[in-house]
């Protein structure tokens, strides 16, 4: 068995075969929690965890994709439902703001305002978690710093796992701060194509990695040029497996292990 703990069969790429991946996927024992980036896909994440069993949600907003206004009161409610798992997909991401024309260079005032709504969401999605007692799926592209500012502010004293960063991005030294504050992370198809995070699986406990795929995104080898989809996270599964000198069924079970455990998954 493995868990797929962020996928996007809630998006538009499978608007006309999501149950026939999901299948495919739960007859090769994979489970997946399919994340929310606004209200419309958070709501779709909710749908497709309740016609399957293994299937879970997560709701919440994406740093950028989301062009909804957000609303507590909706995410709570959508929240409330017992097949979601998790608030995100949430977090700051600083890669567009820094390399478009909204750049801190090129217009200095737009650039701040932009980050300082995205902080001002995530916090807002911080409180519902802590509300709500479920963990966090964290994304976070070029903001580690602020990232960790604001996580150091709200998870002082907690009575519960906080959550994960999800397609972590960050060296070893923000993987040590994150995992001294009781947060996971979780590696997808970018080590299969990179060295680039060889060290940080290697250091990091294998009771602190989760795995996921991203689908539609960041398909693996040796599925590149393919749409991504749950089924291909064994192949992180084998990349981990390989740096860390483990078996695969060490790799698998104690993923899954790590994954039911934060997002209280039975089964």
């Amino acid at each position: 068995m493995l868990i797929d703990t962020h996928a996007h069969l809630n998006l538009k790429d499978y608007k006309n075969d999501a149950d026939e991946v999901i299948k495919r996927a739960l007859e090769n024992g994979v489970w997946m929690i399919n994340a929310g980036v606004g209200f419309e896909t958070s709501k779709k994440a909710v749908e497709l965890a309740e016609k399957f069993p293994g299937v879970y949600a997560a709701v919440g907003f994406h740093p950028n994709d989301s062009k909804e206004e957000f609303d507590y009161s909706v995410l709570k409610e959508l929240a409330a439902n017992p097949k979601v798992v998790a608030i995100g997909e949430t977090g700051l991401d600083y890669h567009r703001i820094e390399n478009n024309e909204f750049s801190p260079e090129a217009n200095p005032p737009l650039a701040g305002r932009i980050k300082e709504k995205q902080k001002e969401i995530f916090k807002k999605q911080i409180e519902l978690a802590l509300e709500l007692k479920k963990p966090l799926i964290i994304h976070c592209r070029e903001a580690h710093n602020d990232l960790l500012e604001i996580l150091n502010s709200k998870f002082s004293i907690l009575n519960f796992q906080p959550g994960v960063l999800h397609s972590f991005s960050g060296g070893l030294e923000e993987a040590g701060k994150y995992r001294e504050m009781g947060f996971k992370i979780a590696f997808n198809g970018i080590i299969t194509l990179s060295r680039d995070y060889d060290e940080v699986i290697l250091r990091t406990p294998l009771e602190d990695i989760l795995i996921e795929t991203d689908c539609p995104f960041l398909t693996p080898v040796p599925y590149r040029g393919k749409r991504n989809e749950p089924l291909y996270v064994i192949e992180v599964a084998k990349k981990i497996a390989e740096i860390k000198g483990l078996s695969l069924g060490k790799i698998a079970g104690q993923t899954t292990e790590n994954a039911k455990e934060l997002f209280g998954i039975n089964g």
